[in-house]
């Protein structure tokens, strides 16, 4: 039940990493063309998946490598150097905008007082000053998740672009980047995507002949691969490539994100409402305070339980082999592969842990 910290990794991965011993083992150049056609598969198949067009998505080692190669593109010399982000997102999304003050950045955190986005503040915030929001699509602590047309749109009309980090929903939850309008969108493999390793991301192509990133490697260049000098950016979303890539992990994340596509999202998304209804119906019954949002066009993949000493359960739930995480709440991550009767299984064990500690 922790698909949104870490997902299952298909049995189908194991074959990859025998061909790639394999290959290690017979090392010659040209495996690396055969890598490159498995790196370029796997973008196509993300850009498939998310609505992206061809050549607006590229992949490296994480989330942190990629927001930073975003972040070196834009000069923050006032009025406009505002960063706009939430309390709601992942440490390392701050951390790296407060890196950026030194060149002159503002970062104005926005914060609800509790487990959900206060939206009417976040919307209020962004004005002329604001150079780009950059929020989750869903919360990686609660599993609220915000209204990215309401905030797309408000920020476009103050001439801000958005920067959204859906690491913590693509896989589990449909999205269209096209029909979002949004302007960069920061995902990863290991979590409802079933892979290893690997990052993406989406830019919107008309921004991209713009965009020249400071922070940068030899494989965003447009001669790279002929290995002479590059005189230019490659084209796409490549520029904001970084040096030589690692090509197991998107290899071994191919195996997820076919299964997945094939079951498709609209599948995944009503299976996953079906096991998240289960576990707010089994924690309304039990009394059990829920913090994430319930509407079910509102809600994520993850259900945020309010526990009583709740990291002390998590560990005694997984002693049993029954896995969920702790970030400030007890975090319930079902996914397509996960069933009804599991669901059950976890909310009688939770039930009990808790009964216990009343005790």
């Amino acid at each position: 039940m922790n698909s949104n910290s870490t997902g299952a990794v298909p049995q189908g991965a194991q074959d990859v990493l025998t061909r790639y011993w394999d290959t290690l083992c017979t090392w010659r150049d040209d495996v690396w063309l055969g890598w490159h056609e498995g790196l370029d598969r796997y973008v196509a198949s993300l850009e498939a998946f998310v609505g992206a067009p061809p050549g607006s998505i590229v992949t490296d080692a994480n989330l942190s490598t990629l927001l930073t190669r975003i972040a070196s593109c834009f000069d923050y010399r006032a009025p406009r150097n505002r960063v706009l982000t939430t309390h709601l997102e992942f440490p390392t999304v701050p951390f790296i905008w407060n890196a950026f003050r030194r060149y002159g950045a503002v970062v104005d955190v926005v914060g609800s007082g509790g487990p959900r986005f206060d939206e009417d503040a976040l919307a209020d915030r962004i004005d002329e000053r604001t150079l780009l929001v950059c929020v989750p699509h869903a919360s990686f602590s609660s599993g609220a998740t915000l209204d990215l047309p309401r905030l797309v749109a408000r920020a476009h009309e103050a001439g801000a672009l958005v920067v959204v980090d859906a690491y913590q929903s693509i896989g589990v939850v449909p999205f269209d980047v096209t029909a979002l309008g949004v302007d960069f969108v920061l995902g990863g493999a290991h979590k409802w995507l079933c892979g290893i390793g690997t990052a993406f991301l989406y830019a919107r192509p008309d921004l991209l002949p713009d965009l020249e990133p400071a922070a940068t490697g030899w494989q965003a260049g447009d001669r790279a691969l002929s290995f002479q000098p590059s005189t230019g950016w490659a084209d796409g979303a490549q520029r904001f490539a970084g040096g030589t890539p690692f090509p197991l992990t998107a290899l071994v994340s191919q195996v997820g994100l076919d299964l997945l596509a094939g079951i498709g999202i609209d599948t995944i998304r009503a299976h996953s409402l079906a096991c998240t209804d289960r576990i707010l119906a089994r924690a309304d019954a039990a009394g059990i305070r829920v913090v994430s949002q319930v509407e079910p066009d509102r809600r994520g993949g993850v259900v945020g339980l309010d526990v009583p000493d709740g990291e002390a359960v998590k560990r005694r739930l997984a002693a049993r082999n029954l896995i969920c995480s702790w970030r400030g709440y007890l975090r319930i991550g079902p996914h397509v592969y996960n069933t009804l009767d599991e669901i059950d299984e976890f909310m009688d064990a939770l039930e009990e842990e808790l009964q216990e500690n009343r005790r």
